[in-house]
């Protein structure tokens, strides 16, 4: 499941603008694989940043996830054709890699739990055996 669809993209990009990053072949027309080739690696990327945190791919996209998605996937299509990136496209970018520094160290919430850490807090070393378990006991080692 894809966080963001190329229909997100174009309510923040026109489809004309779509339609000239896709169009190698010059058609005329948008070309889907493309599109979801961006959107792919833009999920890729945020999954490599959330997975310490929380378990992906998420079932149910929180709200800001998305929104990175869409912007780092409309960037990777400015990448695929423009040299020199719009300021606002690359400023935004920038602000979505800083949110998912951010939900990556814990200081931005998603609005979910985040996935339970194996400690149970204790600062402590916890064992599992018995004294019946025990090989070396003082009885069996006197004498040596």
């Amino acid at each position: 499941m894809a966080y963001c669809t190329k229909t997100d993209i174009e309510k923040m990009l026109p489809s004309a603008d779509v339609t000239d990053f896709t169009d190698d072949e010059g058609t005329g027309a948008q070309v889907s694989t493309r599109v979801s080739e961006a959107i792919a690696q833009a999920d890729a990327e945020i999954d490599s940043y959330c997975g310490g945190r929380y378990s992906v791919p998420f079932s149910s996209v929180p709200d800001i996830v998305k929104k990175c998605s869409v912007d780092i996937a409309i960037y990777n299509l400015y990448s695929r054709r423009v040299e020199t990136i719009p300021e606002t496209r690359s400023e935004r970018y920038k602000n979505a890699i800083r949110q998912l520094e951010g939900i990556a160290k814990g200081i931005i919430s998603i609005g979910e739990d985040p996935e339970p850490t194996a400690s149970t807090g204790a600062s402590y070393a916890e064992c599992n055996k018995t004294e019946s378990d025990r090989i070396f006991t003082r009885p069996k080692m006197r004498g040596f």
